[in-house]
């Protein structure tokens, strides 16, 4: 595990609580004005309150990596695409020019001028093109508690659930960055057994906390991913709100699992936390019984990593968000190496940029519960906001707000946060 330099420090004024310390270095794509046109977007790094323009850098020589230029692109897939010795050149080189002992950029007003932005004046975009999506069940309380409301207490896991990571495939169509209004989703719910269903729009809409895993290096297909290399195959991570419509998928889940009532909105964080940065929170995940097969079982017993996680719930017109969860990454039973080794166990190809969610994240107690299926536990126990409103799910005008952060001797590095709206449904006609 490596330690963190407590000496290292930069030239620009961060504040203490900043997810965005010289030790992170998060990437994302930006662009300086509210043009979407992909001529506009590049590459940038957060650092405090300002965005580091790494595409200006490159054209200035500071930033010369083999095989570029990556940076004036409107993705990171490249630059992610090029490999684990550009990682580290690009972080290296990037921790020295922002130093505060450096003064390339430090006394350099003119080319400040030209690489600093604020971020409030920037407009943040998905930083990776997503060939693929899949999201996991991971989370041993969150699947517990799932399993307790719908089935029976005493068998709340299903018999593979302690075997393997459970996930399905969804669609990276509706990968969306943070700030992009969801529209809540209509479809087939089912209120009453004996009757044929009905369509409207969800009743239902639950956020899921999650965080997901950037693909940074792929395999051939036919050639699965050995779980003690699984670490070198992750560029970073990212917040994920895997939007959920709860009584859409409780009718048509059956017999192949989630589908349309998980495929409307999957809202992920701007910033790309590199694993590098996230290294010196390394901890063990919980102990996994029975022992794993031999294919999952991993030599670094330091497999998962201490991330605080929060829930805020924002209702239209107010000024205030109140707090309705707060956990940590810690909880998940299933690491991402073992999630990515059993993706690809019979072959699949997995590629650069491709997306893959935690499942939602649950803590042992009712505040740590991840989503909002748990903390009102089935609408059974509203939750009271504050102003007095009251929430089981999500209701139109609400506003979603996730955000997560490590900590350790006075050193930050978090990930910012992803907002989502909730727009009303839209209007059908079918008689048209």
């Amino acid at each position: 595990m490596s330690t963190i330099d407590k000496d290292l420090t930069s030239f620009i004024d961060i504040a203490a609580d900043s997810d965005f310390s010289i030790h992170n270095l998060p990437y994302g794509i930006f662009s300086d004005t509210k043009d979407s046109a992909d001529n506009n977007r590049r590459a940038g790094v957060a650092i405090g309150e300002q965005v580091l323009d790494l595409s200006v850098l490159e054209a200035e020589g500071l930033l010369s990596l083999t095989g570029g230029p990556y940076f004036d692109q409107p993705t990171l897939n490249a630059f992610i695409d090029s490999g684990r010795d550009n990682w580290t050149k690009a972080r290296t080189t990037i921790q020295t020019l922002l130093s505060s002992d450096n003064g390339t950029l430090r006394d350099n007003a003119d080319l400040q001028a030209k690489v600093l932005f604020k971020q409030a004046d920037v407009t943040m975009h998905l930083p990776v093109q997503v060939p693929g999506f899949t999201d996991f069940y991971s989370s041993k309380e969150h699947a517990t508690n799932v399993g307790t409301m719908f089935r029976d207490p005493k068998n709340a896991l299903l018999p593979n659930w302690t075997e393997m990571p459970v996930g399905y495939n969804g669609r990276a169509s509706t990968v969306i960055v943070s700030g992009t209004d969801v529209i809540r989703p209509s479809g087939q719910l089912k209120p009453n057994a004996d009757e044929r269903p009905i369509f409207l729009p969800c009743k239902r809409l639950d956020f899921e906390l999650e965080t997901a895993f950037v693909v940074g290096r792929g395999n051939d297909i036919g050639q699965p991913i050995a779980v003690d290399a699984a670490a070198d195959h992750i560029f970073g991570m990212v917040l994920l709100n895997d939007w959920s419509a709860r009584d859409i998928q409780k009718w048509e889940y059956v017999p192949l699992g989630p589908f349309n009532a998980k495929t409307f909105a999957s809202e992920v964080s701007p910033w790309i936390v590199t694993m590098d940065a996230l290294t010196p929170f390394k901890i063990a995940c919980p102990t996994q019984e029975p022992k794993p097969l031999a294919y999952l079982n991993e030599k670094d017993s330091n497999n998962s990593f201490d991330i605080h996680l929060s829930v805020e719930l924002l209702p239209e017109n107010s000024d205030e968000a109140t707090v309705v969860c707060e956990t940590n990454f810690k909880y998940m039973y299933w690491s991402m190496a073992q999630q990515l080794t059993h993706h690809t166990i019979t072959g699949c190809k997995v590629e650069v940029g491709d997306m893959m969610g935690s499942g939602t994240i649950s803590g042992p107690t009712p505040d740590s519960y991840g989503s909002m299926l748990e903390i009102a536990w089935n609408a059974t126990k509203p939750v009271t906001l504050k102003g007095g409103e009251t929430r089981s799910f999500i209701e139109d005008g609400d506003t979603v707000i996730m955000k997560g952060y490590s900590e350790k001797d006075g050193i930050r590095v978090g990930f910012g946060e992803v907002r989502g709206k909730v727009l009303p449904a839209l209007s059908f006609d079918f008689d048209k």
